[in-house]
């Protein structure tokens, strides 16, 4: 048994020590410096830029008129299609002119009867101015003469006047059009009464063959705009104001171009916004009031503008754009930089790019300032593939039996 213990012991020391020996051949040599990443870049370059600028807006008429009733009374007729094109003196209704022809003939015939009055007086005040100097008449049956004689002046003065009031009612019995343009829905029918003192609104007429587009701009973008455009660095047209397009709701442009006409001098409290209006022709009547569409202005040219994709551009802790670009000994940078809008999918760079800069665009989540990088060798796009044949008909070979 002791012997037994004494070759069981020295075994397992002589395992122990076979276990510490290291193996045969040389020793492992140590990890090297980890492979350098290579990335993508677009070397920046200077390019003109058309900056535009979309704005909710609404169109109006740029003349609208509402036809109502200037005197009371049945309607007789309506005289125009609903919808249609009228131009300015059309008759649009008849009012009952009756009431309106007794009136008129009723201030006529007290017109009449106060120039007779007139003439008879003017006829005595003459024969008395005649027997005044040899003192036939006494100064106080003259004085009443001459009295009576502009009493009765006066009394025709105030028939012509009926007379004209009575005309002016009575041609308001024929509603015209005020302005020349579309007429919309009538609000009323042949057989209504209509009253001057509700103002009875009969039908509205707009004027549509130019349409205002009226749109709220940002106070800051406008007073942007116009310095831009003083300093020379965005180019406007001959009149200095940018020309604007119009965007429907399901995107398609507008063919006509429109004008920039005014601003509001006032902004809006609420809203720090300032109203721009511009006019826009619709010689084909396509633009309809109240009808929701964008203004797309075109703010001017930029000559020199640096635009980067937006996926190359991320945020740091404090909210600032930043990009990495490749720099001296091919390190990463980090540069921070001032993009004030966005153009399509793109970034405009105020500052932070200059042009010959590399800006790396890929593996952005692997890199780090600092690390050196490799510039991936920027190859030509693939030329276009040829296209497939079609198939063959001719069926394939069958197998050979076994």
């Amino acid at each position: 048994m002791k012997t037994f213990l004494k070759h069981s012991l020295a075994a397992l020391a002589l395992g122990l020590v076979s276990c510490g020996k290291n193996p045969s051949g040389p020793p492992p040599a140590p990890p090297g410096p980890p492979p350098v990443m290579e990335v993508g870049v677009l070397v920046i370059k200077q390019t003109p830029v058309t900056l535009t600028q979309d704005l909710p807006g609404r169109i109006s008429a740029i003349r609208v008129a509402e036809v109502r009733a200037r005197v009371s009374g049945i309607v007789l007729k309506r005289l125009f299609k609903e919808g249609s094109d009228v131009k300015e003196g059309q008759v649009l209704y008849e009012i009952d002119p009756a009431q309106y022809e007794a009136q008129y003939e009723s201030a006529q015939g007290t017109l009449a009867r106060a120039e007779a009055s007139l003439n008879s007086a003017q006829l005595k005040l003459n024969r008395m101015q005649s027997l005044i100097g040899s003192h036939a008449v006494s100064k106080q049956d003259y004085d009443e003469a001459s009295g009576s004689q502009r009493v009765n002046q006066a009394e025709v003065l105030l028939g012509k006047a009926a007379v004209k009031t009575a005309k002016i009612n009575l041609d308001y019995t024929k509603v015209t059009a005020p302005i020349t343009g579309r007429i919309g829905i009538s609000q009323v029918t042949e057989g209504a009464y209509v009253r001057t003192d509700q103002a009875t609104l009969l039908t509205i007429v707009q004027q549509l063959d130019r349409v205002y587009v009226d749109v709220n701009q940002p106070s800051s973008d406008l007073l942007r705009l116009r310095k831009a455009i003083a300093s020379g660095r965005l180019k406007a047209d001959a009149s200095g104001q940018p020309p604007v397009k119009l965007v429907h709701e399901n995107g398609d442009i507008y063919p006509e171009e429109g004008k920039l006409e005014v601003a509001d001098v006032t902004v809006n409290t609420l809203t720090n916004s300032v109203t721009v209006r511009a006019v826009f022709p619709n010689p084909r009547g396509d633009l309809l009031p109240g009808m929701f569409v964008r203004a797309r202005l075109e703010e001017g040219t930029t000559p020199d503008a640096i635009l980067v994709p937006q996926l190359a551009v991320s945020r740091n802790s404090k909210g600032e754009p930043t990009a990495m670009v490749v720099g001296a000994e091919n390190k990463v940078e980090l540069r921070v930089l001032e993009t004030p809008r966005a153009v399509g999918n793109q970034w405009l760079v105020a500052s932070g790019l200059k042009p010959g800069d590399q800006l790396i665009i890929n593996n952005l989540q692997k890199i780090r300032p600092g690390v050196e990088v490799k510039v991936a060798p920027q190859t030509p796009a693939p030329a276009a593939s040829e296209p497939a044949q079609p198939p063959s008909k001719t069926p394939a070979p069958s197998a050979p039996a076994k």
